[in-house]
C-alpha cells in the first residue's frame, strides 16, 4: 500500500508513529507531541483550552468547570487539518483529558476531511491494550511487520526482568501519585508495571482509571516504595510541588519517606504515554525498587527522576 500521510493527536501515538519508521510521513501532531525532538517543526493541531502553567489544584478546578459545562479541555484547528489532508489520524477515546475528544475528531474529519480518512482511536487502560495499539497503528499505516518487530524486542526487553522479579520473595509495598492536588493514585497500567518491576501495589486495580486517593489509606499501607509522577508533568514541575504532599499528617512517618525511597519521576516522558517507552517507564520503576539489582536503568536516564529526603 502507498504509505499514508499521517496526523497524530497524541504524544504516545506520535511515539509509535516514528517507532514504525513513519516519521517523515507524519505530517501534523498535537501542541503535547516533543519526542523524538525531530518532530518538533511539524504543525501542531491541538491546544489547551486552560492554562496548563497553573499548579495541580488550578488545572483541576479549570477541567472540572469544562467537564460540567460539557466542553472539551482542548481545541482542534480544523482549518490546519483541512490543509494537511491527512489519510490516516490518530487519536483516542478513553480519556478526555488527555487529548481532543473522540467525538470532536469524528466530527472534524466528517466536514474539513473526508469520508477516505481512516481514524485510528486508542484504547490504552491495560499493558494488554498498549501492545494491541501499537499492531492498531501499524495495520493502518501499512507497517504490521514492524510493528510485531517493535512488540518482539519490548517482550524481549519486559522478559529479561520478570525472570529476576519473579524470584523476589516478598515484595515490597508501592504506591504511585499521578496527582498531587487532588490526590490520585495512578491505575489503567501502573499496578502491571509495579508487579512486573518486583514490587506490590496494594491500592489500585490494574485497568482502573486513576482514582481519587485517600490519605489516610495510604498511611495504612504504608507504601515502602514513593514513585510521584503526575500526568503530564516533566520532572521539575513534579519537584515544585512534592511539598504539598510532604506537609500531609503523618507523612514523615511513611515508611517509604524514612528510607529514603520516595522518587520524584518524569510523569510527562515515562509511565503515563502508552507507547513504546513504557518499557523504559518499567526499567526505570525496577530500577527505583531494587537498585541493588537493576542499578543501571536509574544510571540509564538519571534526569528523570530524583531521590527526595
Amino acid at each position: 500500500m502507498v504509505t499514508p500521510r499521517i496526523v497524530s493527536l497524541l504524544p504516545s501515538s506520535t511515539e509509535i508513529i516514528c517507532a514504525l519508521g513513519l516519521e517523515e510521513h507524519l505530517v501534523g501532531i498535537s501542541h503535547e507531541c516533543d519526542y523524538p525532538e525531530s518532530i518538533a517543526d511539524r504543525p501542531r493541531l491541538t491546544a489547551p483550552k486552560i492554562d496548563l502553567r497553573g499548579g495541580s489544584a488550578a488545572i483541576d478546578r479549570e477541567v472540572r468547570t469544562l467537564a460540567r459545562e460539557g466542553l472539551s479541555v482542548y481545541r482542534i484547528d480544523t482549518d490546519q487539518l483541512q490543509v494537511l489532508a491527512p489519510d490516516v489520524i490518530v487519536t483516542q477515546d478513553p480519556c478526555e483529558v488527555c487529548a481532543v475528544s473522540f467525538t470532536e475528531v469524528t466530527q472534524a474529519v466528517q466536514t474539513h476531511c473526508g469520508a477516505h480518512v481512516e481514524v485510528v482511536s486508542l484504547s490504552p487502560n491495560l499493558l494488554q491494550d498498549i501492545w494491541a495499539d501499537i499492531r492498531s497503528v501499524g495495520r493502518a499505516t501499512g507497517r504490521l511487520q514492524e510493528a510485531d518487530a517493535l512488540l518482539a524486542t519490548s517482550f524481549e526487553r519486559i522478559n529479561e526482568i520478570i525472570a529476576e522479579t519473579i524470584m523476589i520473595p516478598e515484595p515490597p509495598r508501592v504506591a504511585a501519585i499521578e496527582w498531587i492536588e487532588p490526590l490520585m493514585l495512578a491505575g489503567n497500567w501502573m499496578p502491571e508495571l509495579i508487579q512486573l518491576a518486583g514490587g506490590r501495589d496494594g491500592l489500585c486495580k490494574p485497568g482502573a482509571p486513576a482514582s481519587t486517593a485517600d490519605w489516610d489509606a495510604i498511611r495504612t499501607y504504608d507504601p515502602e516504595v514513593l514513585a510521584i509522577m503526575p500526568c503530564g508533568y516533566p520532572l521539575e514541575s513534579t519537584l515544585a510541588e512534592v511539598s504539598a504532599l510532604m506537609r500531609l499528617p503523618g507523612w514523615e512517618t511513611l515508611t517509604a519517606v524514612r528510607e529514603g525511597r520516595v522518587y520524584a519521576v518524569d510523569g510527562h516522558a515515562y509511565f503515563n504515554r502508552p507507547g513504546p517507552r513504557i518499557v523504559d517507564s518499567l526499567e526505570l520503576l525496577t530500577g527505583l525498587i531494587h537498585p541493588d539489582m537493576f542499578g543501571e536503568f536509574p544510571e540509564a536516564c538519571d534526569w528523570a527522576y530524583r531521590r527526595l529526603g
